[in-house]
């Protein structure tokens, strides 16, 4: 199966769009990554989240199936948030519609920087203030976890 790399790229933009929120606190960062480990406990998956807000992290967890190598690629992800200011699948999908391979294109080490999904940035008001993650499952999943968590958290 293919993917239209400039359509993904404008659904994940509509969705970083809209979870641009007016507030996010510590607080909101424990239940997010509350609700992840929640969701990893009832269906057993085997992913790492990590919230950072401010550059503090506010919320970390490993479920069972995990190793350190999750939380490294966790980290190359939230790099490429916080140097492009958007999700990571977003920074993949972005290099792929202009006919661009990341690795070579961004100049970026790759032993720090991943364009896999997963790393999605928290925005207050457009401005970038911290980055939620998850880590274990195919990076499309990864990314589609976070969506699902921050929609749950602003529904209620």
């Amino acid at each position: 199966m293919s993917i239209d790399a400039q359509a993904a790229l404008d659904a994940i933009t509509a969705e970083e769009r809209e979870l641009d929120v007016d507030r996010f606190t510590v607080t909101d960062a424990w239940e997010v990554g509350a609700w992840l480990r929640a969701r990893a406990v009832a269906d057993a998956l085997p992913i790492v989240v990590s919230v950072v807000l401010g550059g503090q992290r506010a919320f970390h967890m490993a479920a069972p199936g995990t190793s350190a190598l999750n939380d490294a690629w966790l980290e190359r992800k939230f790099r490429v948030v916080e140097h492009f200011g958007r999700s990571s699948l977003g920074v993949h999908y972005d290099f792929l519609s202009r006919g661009e391979d990341f690795v070579r294109s961004s100049r970026l080490d790759p032993a720090l920087y991943a364009a896999a999904g997963g790393g999605f940035p928290i925005r207050i008001g457009g401005t970038l203030a911290g980055a939620i993650g998850v880590s274990g499952l195919e990076m499309h999943a990864d990314h589609a976890l976070v969506v699902e968590a921050l929609r749950a958290h602003l529904s209620r």
